[in-house]
């Protein structure tokens, strides 16, 4: 049973991580691989929009998707994709990143490999993975624009799709988390944390949304 505090603090945690960006067109789209299938719908739902000619989908297998996704988080984006009229000539797969830096490191390589030019990204991630991807991406691709863009759908109505709220609030926690220690590491951009959200989080953390914190 999840109390009406936790419940408050995830909806401050859920709204921060969002970056609220303005959609616009980009050079690509690029779809970081998840439980998370809504990422994919999304991904086709832009390009149908006219807001990238080319998607590429990231993402090899993870505790979290071995069974749901067994051939690969981005193959199975690019066949929900394909599903959605998004034609396979628009579609790029990168099979191996295993985590939020592994995706950009290794969607910028395919594309380059490919001569595709990229002055712009549509970074599509789940809805409370938007700020930390964004900070990724400016760490390591600081050349290009960053646009992100998520499922445009309210907290409650998002647990409800994937059915568990301890993971996702586990997720946002662990989230957060690296927000918060990953730019002394390099590996993001610093990403000022108002102290209502930072007081969110740690309310979470002791009340045992924890199973997504990193080592620390």
């Amino acid at each position: 049973m999840i109390s009406e505090q936790s419940w408050a603090d995830a909806r401050v945690l859920w709204d921060y991580h969002q970056m609220h960006h303005k959609l616009r067109p980009c050079s690509v789209a690029i779809g970081l691989g998840s439980h998370d299938l809504g990422v994919a719908d999304t991904a086709a739902d832009l390009y149908k929009r006219g807001m990238a000619p080319l998607i590429v989908f990231t993402g090899a297998t993870s505790p979290t998707t071995r069974e749901q996704m067994p051939r690969g988080e981005a193959v199975h984006y690019r066949e929900r994709a394909l599903e959605l009229g998004v034609p396979s000539s628009a579609v790029l797969v990168e099979l191996n990143a295993r985590n939020t830096g592994d995706n950009i490191r290794l969607s910028r390589r395919l594309l380059e490999e490919a001569g595709v030019g990229v002055t712009s990204v549509l970074l599509i991630s789940k809805p409370y993975e938007e700020r930390r991807a964004y900070a990724t991406a400016r760490q390591l691709w600081p050349a290009v624009d960053i646009v992100s863009a998520s499922a445009s759908v309210v907290f409650d109505d998002y647990v409800g799709s994937i059915g568990s709220v301890s993971l996702v609030i586990d997720m946002m926690v662990g989230a957060l988390q690296r927000i918060l220690i990953y730019p002394a590491q390099g590996f993001l951009v610093n990403q000022p944390v108002p102290r209502d959200v930072a007081e969110a989080y740690d309310r979470l953390c002791l009340a045992g949304f924890t199973a997504r914190l990193a080592p620390t």
